[in-house]
């Protein structure tokens, strides 16, 4: 059973769509209005360091909210909620290597488990889409391109690793305005890291993503990075530890949050 993406309006019709095996794709342009997230599940022991890890690098690990140990509901942003049903698709880690992407993590959750939301830009790209700003991915209906750079992220820990970067084709005007309105969305990554010169981040070719889909950047267009919350996976590839989940990249928690709640004046 399957449903239409346009019917998908709001975070709890994406969560009860994901929890009944209705969908599992990426969410990127759905429940516009409605802030996601990127999500990393960890083993209590682990969690401390990982914590450490997103202080010392806000941009591409902005911490929205961090669960409880063994409680598989994010209280604050979505109180009905259930991490272990309510996204799309997951990715399951066992030292640094993907064993797994089922569509539900019930069968393996533990009760040492701590759950950490982590801002996602598709959170922004709604206010883009009201400004009038082509958004690529989403005119195309695939997920946004995602790239490993060679910039390296502050380490705590048992956790170091590359930066990850989403990235998003504008005329120069156009990535001017975006850079405005995303700049009012630090706790969804904020304003771009890079503009134009992919070849500084040591992103050799835009047409081969590491994670998502590529999409055209058409004559006159700047290529614009933003710092991604699929770093954290890059970063669990080093640190190797015994046990880890994170979402699928592009299938992402759709919280009850608006997001203009997560917006600076």
């Amino acid at each position: 059973m399957s449903i239409d993406r346009a019917s998908l309006l709001t975070g709890a019709a994406v969560r009860e769509a994901c929890r009944t095996d209705q969908f599992s794709g990426q969410t990127s342009g759905l429940a516009p209005g409605f802030a996601q997230a990127n999500l990393v599940i960890l083993r209590e022991a682990e969690a401390a360091h990982f914590r450490e890890f997103c202080a010392k690098n806000p941009k591409p690990c902005p911490v929205l909210e961090v669960t409880e140990a063994g409680n598989p509901c994010p209280r604050q942003s979505t109180p009905d909620a259930d991490l272990r049903t309510d996204l799309p698709r997951y990715r399951v880690w066992e030292s640094g290597e993907l064993v797994e992407e089922p569509t539900s993590i019930s069968h393996l959750w533990q009760d040492d488990l701590v759950a950490f939301l982590i801002g996602c830009s598709f959170t922004f790209e709604a206010e883009m889409i009201r400004a009038g700003l082509p958004v690529r991915h989403i005119e195309l209906g695939v997920n946004v391109p995602m790239y490993r750079t060679n910039v390296p992220c502050e380490s705590a820990g048992i956790f170091s690793g590359p930066l990850v970067v989403s990235m998003r084709p504008f005329l120069p005007a156009d990535a001017i305005r975006a850079i405005q309105i995303t700049g009012r969305f630090p706790a969804v990554h904020g304003e771009p890291v890079h503009l134009g010169f992919p070849d500084q981040l040591g992103i050799t070719d835009l047409s081969q993503p590491d994670f998502g889909d590529p999409v055209p950047v058409h004559e006159g267009e700047l290529p614009v990075f933003w710092a991604c919350g699929v770093t954290p996976q890059t970063v669990l590839m080093e640190a190797k530890p015994e046990f880890a989940i994170t979402h699928s990249p592009g299938c992402m928690f759709v919280t009850d949050w608006k997001d203009e709640q997560l917006a600076t004046q």
